[in-house]
């Protein structure tokens, strides 16, 4: 399978939590005539707190070139829900298809601390999905 790697990885933090996140455009996976393009995206989430800490569940917003928002919520990710100690860290890989060439997705995960017991959301910055041969302008 033939990947195209889009930009380094975009990174924020909230509550010591770090989460980067690596988008990756999959040509062979998607075709333009068809109005289908696929995005894969990696995600790692550090954690850097002093707390056991526990992905419970997940919201996005993804949106595409001609402004159409769709919303993805659930219960953890990749069927999984990660217990992070202190420093350890948790990787995965899924994909969004997009009608359009480029898009953006922006996120939450809802968290718990183990120890107390307290919930909290850390943010998934916003990452662009836009093909490497795409120039973007500013407007």
């Amino acid at each position: 399978m033939r990947v195209m790697l889009n930009r380094a990885p975009y990174e924020q933090a909230t509550d010591g939590v770090v989460v980067r996140v690596t988008p990756t455009f999959l040509p062979d996976e998607s075709d333009a005539d068809d109005h289908r393009f696929v995005w894969a995206y990696t995600i790692e989430i550090e954690n850097g707190t002093r707390d056991v800490v526990q992905l419970l569940s997940r919201f996005w917003r993804i949106t595409d070139a001609n402004g159409l928002v769709q919303t993805v919520e659930g219960p953890g990710v990749v069927g999984q829900q990660p217990v992070l100690r202190p420093g350890e860290r948790f990787r995965y890989t899924s994909a969004c298809p997009l009608t359009t060439p480029s898009g953006m997705m922006v996120g939450t995960y809802r968290m718990l601390r183990l120890e107390t017991g307290a919930r909290f959301d850390i943010a998934v910055p916003a990452f662009a999905l836009d093909p490497p041969d795409v120039l973007r302008r500013a407007h």
